[in-house]
């Protein structure tokens, strides 16, 4: 029999990949054409040319045997110190690649963390709506993840539930920045905010709360707004990021953690940390993307055509009389039913052909997540279904 945590985790499997799954099989009956798939946050946009000259590049250049080989358990020095000299350079921090530990993406990092913070029964603190794989992350620990309510006119944090749910068991906090599934942006005096709540409960329960700041889409931003780089607000901070959306490559899974020199313990959480890359089965992030995205590191994916297609989507639904909170970066809405019954409302958008995610899975009931990663071809097909959708509802601008 297989165990009962994986039989929870089972139950508790991903809505969004139900829904890619159902959205694949109905295009398989009526056509891919005709089916407006927005369940699945998976990159519309090619990786950078550069990238993938830089992979050639090292395979016809470098020595096979050195370059599929062993390396240091949080990756090779050189990359780390390329990581770290690109922070510095953009947010003047004070990385060197003691400070940078390369990982199996974003997901890689966050369990390396836990692992190295967490006993049983030691509490996670999210922010609703949160990114679903959280509540699995701290259970493959054995912590207990408590949720905070968001201001719901703005989706920024509550502060005051906030506040009130920090306890003696709390040992992190887990920021995502910009948000999945609101595209919110978490501004420089919500970081603020944050930092000092947690600095006056760390002093009342005598030990550290650490923040892991996940932050995949910081380089999807919109309107020339500025994602704060969180370990100059608040020392015990961790930073995880992956290079899945900003070189729109998530299937190479790659990415890396921070940690500033002031984080309490700083050398016994790094040993941990290096470890933990090992032991939680990694070993280490992949060689020839650590080398290549090493290479890379100013490359982005096409920010414009997200943009474009966030403004398309946000005025003509909004226009429609559907609600929601402009998105300032990541590439997803995060729409208000227009029904108490987000999941009624999902069904009956599958009647559309539209495929949306129901708010619930991100601890949010009463909203469904649209992810505009798309070819924006597809948004312009799918407008006359949401028209008759806005319709069904009887909704006006």
């Amino acid at each position: 029999m297989i165990s009962r945590q994986i039989l929870e985790d089972i139950s508790n499997s991903s809505t969004i990949r139900s829904m890619f799954i159902e959205g694949k099989e109905l295009a398989n009956e009526i056509g891919e054409e005709n089916v407006y798939d927005f369940s699945l946050g998976n990159p519309a946009t090619p990786a950078p040319i550069n990238f993938t000259s830089a992979l050639s590049d090292i395979i016809r250049e470098e020595d096979s045997l050195s370059l599929h080989g062993y390396m240091d358990n949080a990756g090779y020095p050189e990359v780390r110190e390329a990581v770290a000299q690109n922070l510095n350079r953009r947010f003047h921090t004070d990385f060197s690649k003691k400070n940078i530990i390369m990982t199996v993406g974003a997901a890689g990092a966050i369990n390396v963390i836990l692992k190295t913070l967490i006993d049983p029964g030691d509490e996670m603190i999210v922010f609703a709506p949160y990114f679903t794989e959280y509540r699995n992350y701290i259970g493959n620990w054995r912590g207990q993840l408590v949720v905070t309510e968001p201001d719901y006119q703005t989706f920024q944090p509550n502060f005051a539930d906030f506040e009130s749910k920090i306890a003696a068991k709390s040992k992190v906090v887990m920021i995502n920045n910009p948000v999945n599934p609101t595209g919110v942006v978490y501004s420089k005096s919500t970081i603020r905010r944050i930092a000092t709540i947690l600095s006056q409960k760390q002093k009342e329960y005598d030990h550290e709360i650490y923040i892991i700041s996940d932050e995949p889409y910081r380089e999807l931003i919109y309107d020339r707004k500025n994602i704060p780089f969180i370990s100059k607000y608040y020392n015990n901070t961790f930073m995880t990021y992956s290079f899945s959306k900003s070189l729109s490559v998530p299937g190479e899974r790659i990415g890396y953690l921070a940690v500033p020199n002031e984080m309490a313990d700083f050398e016994w959480v790094m040993s941990g940390l290096t470890i933990a890359n090992r032991i939680c089965g990694f070993i280490n992030a992949p060689s020839l993307l650590q080398k290549a995205v090493a290479l890379c590191l100013d490359e982005t994916a096409d920010v414009e055509f997200y943009d474009r297609n966030r403004k398309l989507i946000y005025h003509e639904l909004t226009g429609m009389g559907f609600s929601c909170v402009k998105p300032e970066g990541a590439f997803y809405m995060f729409i208000k039913s227009p029904v108490a019954d987000e999941k009624a409302f999902v069904e009956t958008a599958k009647q559309f052909h539209i495929i949306l995610v129901n708010g619930s899975t991100f601890a949010c009931p009463g909203y469904v997540r649209l992810a505009y990663c798309c070819s924006y071809e597809m948004i312009q097909k799918s407008l006359s279904a949401f028209r008759k959708l806005a319709q069904y509802y009887h909704l006006s601008a």
